[in-house]
């Protein structure tokens, strides 16, 4: 991205995390889930759209042998706050009974989202079930929720960028910026 253009986005909006703050994180996570599923070959399901890229970066710093998938869920529309209804958009395609799972998402607001997944998915019996997130946004649950790995804990804030959108632009951004 031009260094004008990174300017003009910076001031318009600011920056809540760096590109380098995010890499370094997904660095580490990377290195926690690959030491805690070394030998057992997870499949890392990606929420689409917001953790695309969270996802992919996450992946190439994996070290052990996993399967990937992905599910597609809405809450959101063109709007700011969730809805409050979460929508199935795509079902989990690979068989994950008797199997560790690990359900990547960009972010997790009011939590309605990973309930979901996580009642959705139970019903399928995998071994384990866990979550990791780059981001949890603080104060703004709805209902009480469990995230496994975390990356960054954030003020409740809308935020764009690095996979995150408003009406589906704004997720090339490198970095994660506060959109009011």
């Amino acid at each position: 991205m031009p260094d004008d253009t990174e300017k003009f986005l910076a001031n318009q909006y600011p920056i809540l995390l760096t590109a380098e703050q995010i890499q370094a994180k997904v660095k580490e996570l990377a290195r926690q889930l690959s030491a805690d599923y070394a030998g057992k070959c997870p499949v890392f399901v990606g929420v689409l759209n917001g953790s695309f890229m969270f996802f992919a970066d996450l992946l190439r710093e994996i070290t052990i042998d996993c399967e990937v998938d992905f599910v597609k869920i809405s809450s959101y529309g063109e709007a700011v706050r969730t809805s409050g209804v979460v929508k199935i958009r795509k079902e989990v395609d690979c068989h994950i009974e008797d199997r560790h799972v690990l359900v990547v998402e960009d972010i997790i607001d009011s939590g309605l989202s990973v309930t979901y997944l996580e009642k959705r998915l139970r019903q399928q019996q995998p071994k384990s079930l866990k979550f990791v997130s780059l981001l949890v946004k603080e104060g703004s649950a709805q209902v009480e929720y469990r995230c496994d790995y975390v990356g960054f804990r954030i003020p409740n804030r809308f935020v764009v960028g690095y996979g995150l959108d408003y009406a589906q632009k704004l997720r090339n951004l490198p970095a994660i910026h506060v959109m009011d």
